[in-house]
């Protein structure tokens, strides 16, 4: 169902084919190559281990707790306002990430047990937690409402902004974060104080970035393996400035969703819902924070922040139209961007597709002008 006064909707004519299959076994082994080909020719490079036990585990797991989520009645709540066809996909198990987000972190920190990258890790894993928490929160409270919102806008970004705000106090006080940003061929930003503002606004804007881009059955779960891998092989391809605990660490994130996404592709058997997209968007962020790779990530996760951008300008451009001629106006036909090429007629597996494989093509970006130091 429509709804004509939301500034994010426009008109609602859609259809999609089930399928993804074969786009699945394909970015799978694409992920998995990429890490056999790391370990073979980047000294020190020891992901396939890790990507290979979180993505069984995360596997394994997943289909364990579809029927215990769906006994606890977590089921999905679909927004009036979305896409028609999305409306068959209510009662389908949400809150996946309290199955998968355990597996990276657990599996994460026994990358490293000792030494400061474990006391990094260790932090990461916390604000991931909080996120997932505050994710959690806010999908109980929609399940419990039978409504698609859980928490008011402003009280999730007041919850989010508190854990970024003790995450940055913490690493800050270490010395882990660096004001000075690394970007391609031996460039850098000495950025000063204005590191603190900028790190918390990553993080309220890439794990908003990765809620909104979970829309569609293994969007976000599939472009979210790929940078986190991305992110992985940037930090070995940096040499003595990388960080292999680090590296690790993200490549167990990366098999935790490539598990899920085998679960969760087209037509999905589960959601990950806020619990899960949360938690990417808080991981992905304290990965670039202390391994100082903001560059990277502003590439490779180009596609999350496409999402973002595309919300930001439906609902503004919304406001001021309808302020200047009563009437509001917008540019997609709905936002996020994925519901606009859905509206438009595109089948959700081929969006899903191409969506990865612009990721794909950002993560290569991504690693050809990684930073050199």
């Amino acid at each position: 169902m429509n709804n004509s006064n939301s500034p994010i909707s426009g008109t609602n004519n859609q259809n999609w084919v089930p399928q993804a299959n074969l786009s699945t076994i394909i970015l799978i082994s694409i992920i998995f190559a990429s890490c056999f080909c790391s370990d073979r020719y980047i000294p020190n490079s020891l992901l396939s281990l890790p990507l290979m036990g979180s993505t069984f585990l995360s596997m394994v797991i997943t289909q364990w707790g579809i029927p215990k989520l769906r006994t606890l009645k977590c089921n999905q709540i679909i927004r009036e306002e979305g896409p028609e066809s999305h409306h068959k996909k209510s009662g389908t198990p949400t809150m996946g990430g309290l199955l998968i987000v355990p597996v990276a972190l657990i599996l994460g920190n026994l990358i490293s047990l000792n030494g400061q990258s474990n006391q990094q890790i260790i932090s990461i894993s916390l604000i991931t937690f909080a996120y997932m928490v505050i994710g959690g929160i806010d999908d109980l409270r929609s399940l419990r409402f039978k409504t698609n919102t859980g928490l008011s806008p402003k009280g999730k970004i007041l919850l989010q902004a508190a854990a970024g705000i003790l995450f940055l106090i913490w690493t800050g006080w270490q010395g882990w974060i660096n004001s000075e940003i690394p970007f391609a061929f031996d460039k850098s930003l000495d950025i000063g104080v204005m590191i603190w503002p900028l790190a918390l606004f990553v993080f309220l804007a890439e794990s908003n970035a990765a809620n909104l881009t979970d829309g569609l059955d293994g969007l976000a779960s599939g472009c979210g393996s790929l940078i986190f891998t991305g992110l992985a092989i940037q930090l070995m391809l940096r040499g003595n400035e990388g960080d292999p605990a680090l590296a690790g660490f993200s490549i167990a994130m990366a098999g935790s969703w490539l598990g899920f996404l085998t679960h969760n592709r087209n037509p999905a058997k589960i959601f990950m819902g806020d619990t899960g997209s949360l938690a990417m968007g808080a991981a992905l962020s304290g990965i670039a924070l202390l391994s100082n790779s903001l560059w990277p990530l502003f590439i490779m996760g180009g596609v999350l922040l496409a999402e973002s951008l595309s919300v930001i300008v439906q609902v503004w451009f919304f406001k001021i139209t309808k302020k200047l001629t009563g009437k509001g106006k917008r540019i997609l036909l709905m936002a996020p961007l994925h519901h606009h090429y859905e509206v438009a007629g595109a089948s959700e597996p081929e969006i899903v597709q191409k969506f990865w494989l612009t990721t794909f093509g950002l993560v290569i970006l991504g690693l050809i002008m990684h930073p050199s130091n």
